[in-house]
């Protein structure tokens, strides 16, 4: 006689995503289904797991809907770093950057130096394992691929123009796609739709780079397409009722109205659901925030469909030398970018009119930007001169009797990749973080995981948030409730998306979370190194024990008294593709 149950959690407080109050539950899991959900005990009777929630939160698998997990995705299927933390469901092929249509070495350059991946780790995954060039290869390489989590995906524009117009015309700015090209890229798009994708991802930020010889240190190819075509794939987006996923050009402001006009529709057409990077508090520029909060209300006020991506924690950036991805938003860091070249590197920086072209972008306050241009805000923090470790660069500067600019290029210049700093470019007030994330036209979004390996770690965004609703709470000053928290970050974006997802309901695939509320006081932004999977690197990741004590992913164990158990990742069962489901629900706000 079979057990009635092959999982039993019990006695936990049960928030079933879909933002209502929360109630002791006992729950219990067959055939990877939610099977039963009762306010009394359920008959334990030969079931080979009950675990005993008293005191803890029971909610669905959170959803983590911006990742760069592409390349990871192919050989290490587990992503046990976003796992770990509650994560059941992971999208990629964000940021134009899906690794579907285009051959292996074009798909490794529009990736790695835009994500901080290696290209000599990224290529030879992909010219190994990559036998498939189409949307409906990609997904008939998931059905047999040992997945994790479940994985959704976006069609990433980039993707799809250097697999049709190839990489040199496709990042060549007076090139137009030829008639029979736009109607490849087309049925490339509606091919994926039609395969469950969420839709499209397009890039128009400059200062997102190509790798490799071919074309290095060329915008992505997304960012040379006039709107134009931009506008004929989003028109199969709305037939679809699917997503365009973006991100404005920073350097152009005014680009937003473009997004506007096509989330709006019109008379003759529907809005287009859409989603842009990001809603944030930015140090260096404060009308941002205020602006895209504008945006968002004006165009869902006009009957939009529109979200920003909100992270709901302190942008921190980490840095190695003059290696990172803000300093290409100016043309004196551009210039020093664009050398591969150590030695030409080297000379570049130590030329004086190079250091005024330097010190005049630094010193400009009116420009669009990212960083607040601040070395005084910059702490380092490993540097083959102890003497300057925990120090910021103005600090040094001062001491020294320099400018902070000279100081920054002379440290450069002297140790490379080896003097590593941080810097935190937004998101820096508490109380203003606390508003963003009641912004009810932005998704908890935006965690970049799989991406930036040695600058960034947002694996645990989930439980940042949490925790920031939960401290809230208890200085009884709520943001919001504990529910609709979990909501936001399940039921709400699976809504969104039109996915089978986010809830826990009788009938539901069983992706469960059990939380320890307990130990939230320990610090969520703390970072640590730890082996990459099956990549032989050390990158940047979150740790948090004892914070998330269980995770069920398609009723099957993934992680076990807080340890990622050695299945995930080479076993069958876990997780699956989640197509969009037809029919799908519009998305709009209801909890």
């Amino acid at each position: 006689m079979h057990p009635a149950f092959e999982v039993i959690i019990k006695n936990g407080l049960l928030m079933d995503g879909q933002g209502g109050p929360a109630s002791i539950q006992h729950l219990g899991i067959r055939d990877g289904r939610v099977a039963a959900i009762s306010a009394t005990p359920l008959d334990e009777t030969g079931c080979p797991r009950v675990i005993d929630a008293t005191g803890r939160w029971v909610t669905p698998g959170f959803l983590d809907t911006h990742t760069h997990y592409d390349a990871e995705l192919i050989v290490a299927p587990s992503l046990s770093e976003s796992v770990r933390h509650g994560v059941t469901t992971v999208l990629v092929g964000s940021c134009s950057l899906s690794m579907i249509c285009s051959d292996a070495e074009d798909a490794s350059d529009i990736f790695t130096r835009v994500e901080t991946v290696p290209r000599e780790k990224v290529l030879p995954i992909l010219r190994e394992h990559k036998r498939w060039n189409s949307p409906k290869e990609w997904v008939d390489f998931l059905k047999t691929h040992p997945l994790g989590p479940n994985v959704i995906s976006f069609l990433g524009h980039s993707d799809i123009r250097v697999s049709v117009m190839g990489l040199e015309r496709a990042t060549d700015r007076s090139v137009v796609p030829t008639e029979a090209e736009m109607r490849r890229m087309e049925a490339l798009l509606e091919e994926a739709l039609k395969a469950g994708f969420l839709g499209l991802s397009t890039m128009s930020l400059k200062w997102d780079k190509v790798d490799g010889d071919r074309a290095w240190s060329k915008s992505l190819p997304s960012t040379y397409a006039r709107w134009r075509e931009t506008c004929r794939l989003n028109s199969l987006l709305r037939r679809y009722n699917r997503v365009h996923q973006g991100a404005p050009n920073a350097a152009n402001p005014f680009q937003i109205l473009e997004f506007l006009s096509e989330t709006i529709g019109g008379w003759l057409r529907k809005p287009l659901k859409t989603t842009l990077i990001a809603l944030i508090d930015l140090k260096g520029n404060k009308t941002v925030k205020p602006m895209a909060q504008l945006a968002s209300w004006v165009a869902n006020a006009l009957g939009g469909n529109f979200r920003w991506q909100l992270l709901p924690t302190p942008f921190t950036v980490y840095a190695e030398g003059i290696d990172v991805v803000f300093f290409e938003e100016f043309g004196a860091g551009e210039m020093a970018l664009d050398l591969r070249d150590q030695v030409a590197r080297n000379a570049l920086l130590k030329d004086e009119t190079y250091r005024r072209n330097f010190r005049k972008f630094y010193g400009e306050k009116l420009s669009p930007r990212v960083w607040q241009r601040d070395f005084g805000d910059a702490q380092i923090l490993e540097c083959p001169d102890a003497t300057l470790v925990g120090k910021n660069f103005a600090e040094v500067a001062q001491a020294r009797g320099i400018h902070v600019v000279d100081l920054f290029l002379d440290l450069v210049v002297e140790f490379g990749r080896s003097i590593r700093w941080y810097t935190t470019v937004g998101n820096h007030k508490p109380d203003v973080v606390r508003s963003l994330v009641q912004h009810k036209h932005a998704l908890i979004s935006f965690s970049d995981a799989g991406a930036h390996i040695r600058n960034m770690a947002f694996y645990n965004l989930p439980l940042r948030f949490l925790k920031l609703v939960h401290e809230s709470i208890q200085a009884g000053k709520p943001v919001m409730s504990i529910e609709k928290a979990v909501w936001r970050m399940t039921g709400e974006q699976a809504d969104w998306f039109g996915l089978d997802a986010g809830k826990l309901r009788v009938g539901d695939r069983a992706d469960v979370v059990v939380i320890n509320p307990q130990v939230f006081e320990q610090n969520l932004e703390a970072v640590h190194w730890a082996e990459m999977q099956n990549f032989g690197l050390q990158r940047l990741v979150n740790r948090n024990p004892g914070i998330v004590e269980q995770v069920f992913i398609n009723g099957k164990v993934a992680v076990q008294d807080g340890a990622v158990v050695p299945q995930l990742g080479s076993e069958h069962g876990y997780g699956q593709f989640l197509p969009v489901q037809s029919g799908s629900a519009q998305g709009r706000l209801t909890a």
